[in-house]
């Protein structure tokens, strides 16, 4: 059959992966597909030494590889937001498929992008830009298609995971460990969209999308970052039976939708508990298959090449039958729900406090006579030992479960005590249940 041609739209670490993986391993991917997958046309502002592209055409303007004639499919692995938007709406004009790994791009503009793409008849695929070498897109909208999914819940920066990895690991700061995940090379010199969940919660709009059935709602989604974690809270934590890691959490209530990233108490028995490092994984609780997870690398060049050469290969098989084409979320334009996606007051969950005050008498009683006053029952409270260092001590409260807005009320205050010294620290707890 006539080969699939493909342009790369840069030539970095995802650009270069996929290049070698689509060279490397092509006869094995044209027995897959049924015809061969050649790559035509590179557009790059510099070569790569990890991508030997003597033999391929190279152009230093990307939007070359849009027009070209010749050219099937783009991969875009650009990254950004306002020239990938240009380049994947010039190329989806010229009636190219489009395979990219860029999440902001689609978590903020996919709505738009796929409007573009169902008026031409052409696929965007995305399966890179989801946890990268795991393949939870395909799971979501095909793999788990009859099913109604009941909540995901998932490790998605690989970043955040081995900073808090290390904290709990060997008890170091966070600044610290930031600045050895910025030396290893797991964190930009900017780590703002790593570290305060910007990232992951690109990635979970993208899974709640396809789970639930309605549009993108990044805006709408909640997100709270890891940097005033300590040492203490992991121990703590510990001592309480659990892990902290910094989830992605979609949920489907009678109410609406959660979409929501923040640091989170886990059962220390739970498996998603025990991913550390870099990993990434994914929980997905839904209604026939129950509950099932995957785990694996979230980046990196020839992982994440791995799910932009997948979703190659399968627009390339779909070319034999273009009345196949797939819809983007797996949910036809006219089925999306526009079901509300709530605030995070209206959210329900334990909670874990730690609240740093004076070892006065009364203490104590004074902050659970205002958790009674706002209804809140505690399922364990303790006072750790006076710290040396300014001689005052941790409380520690592991709340049941309780609205968060009522919630926000009574740490208020708690907070204006004469006696609390800091503001109090509240992460949410998920049972996973």
């Amino acid at each position: 059959m006539k080969p699939v041609k493909v342009g790369i739209c840069g030539l970095g670490t995802v650009g270069s992966g996929t290049f070698n993986v689509l060279t490397r391993n092509a006869s094995s991917i044209a027995a897959r597909t049924g015809r061969p997958i050649i790559v035509e046309q590179i557009g790059a502002r510099r070569d790569n030494p990890a991508a030997d592209t003597s033999t391929t055409q190279v152009t230093r303007d990307i939007f070359d590889v849009a027009r070209n004639p010749e050219v099937d499919i783009i991969v875009e692995t650009i990254g950004g937001y306002d020239v990938a938007k240009e380049l994947i709406l010039t190329a989806i004009q010229h009636g190219k498929h489009v395979v990219t790994a860029n999440k902001a791009l689609i978590a903020e503009h996919g709505n738009e992008i796929f409007q573009e793409a169902r008026e031409k008849n052409v696929v965007v695929a995305y399966e890179a830009a989801v946890a990268g070498g795991i393949p939870v897109i395909k799971c979501l909208r095909e793999g788990l298609a009859g099913n109604q999914v009941n909540w995901l819940a998932g490790i998605i920066n690989g970043t955040g995971n081995f900073i808090l990895t290390e904290m709990g690991d060997k008890k170091r700061s966070f600044e610290e460990v930031l600045a050895e995940a910025q030396a290893l090379g797991y964190a930009e010199a900017d780590p703002t969209f790593d570290v305060e969940g910007i990232d992951a919660c690109h990635k979970l709009t993208i899974m709640a999308s396809i789970s639930f059935g309605i549009p993108l709602n990044f805006e709408r989604a909640y997100t709270e970052g890891i940097s005033r974690i300590t040492p203490a809270d992991i121990q703590y934590a510990q001592e309480l039976g659990y892990r902290i890691k910094h989830l992605g959490i979609a949920r489907k209530t009678d109410e609406g939708v959660e979409l929501r990233v923040h640091p989170t108490l886990i059962p220390a028995s739970r498996p998603l508990a025990n991913i550390n490092g870099v990993l990434n994984s994914v929980v997905i609780n839904a209604d026939a298959i129950g509950e099932t997870m995957m785990v694996g690398p979230g980046a990196g060049a020839e992982p994440t090449a791995s799910s932009v050469v997948a979703d190659i290969m399968d627009i390339a098989r779909a070319l034999a039958t273009p009345e196949a084409t797939p819809n983007p979320l797996g949910f036809s334009e006219d089925e999306l729900q526009s079901t509300p996606v709530l605030s995070i007051g209206e959210t329900l969950s334990p909670n874990y406090l730690r609240i740093h005050a004076d070892d006065h008498p009364g203490v104590m009683n004074a902050i659970t006579q205002i958790l009674s006053d706002h209804g809140i029952n505690m399922d364990a409270i303790t006072q750790k030992a006076i710290r040396e260092s300014d001689g005052f001590a941790d409380i520690v409260i592991l709340t049941q479960t309780i609205k968060e807005s009522e919630l926000d009320k009574a740490i208020d205050e708690i907070e204006s005590l004469i006696d609390i010294q800091a503001p109090v620290t509240r992460i949410r707890v998920e049972t996973m249940a």
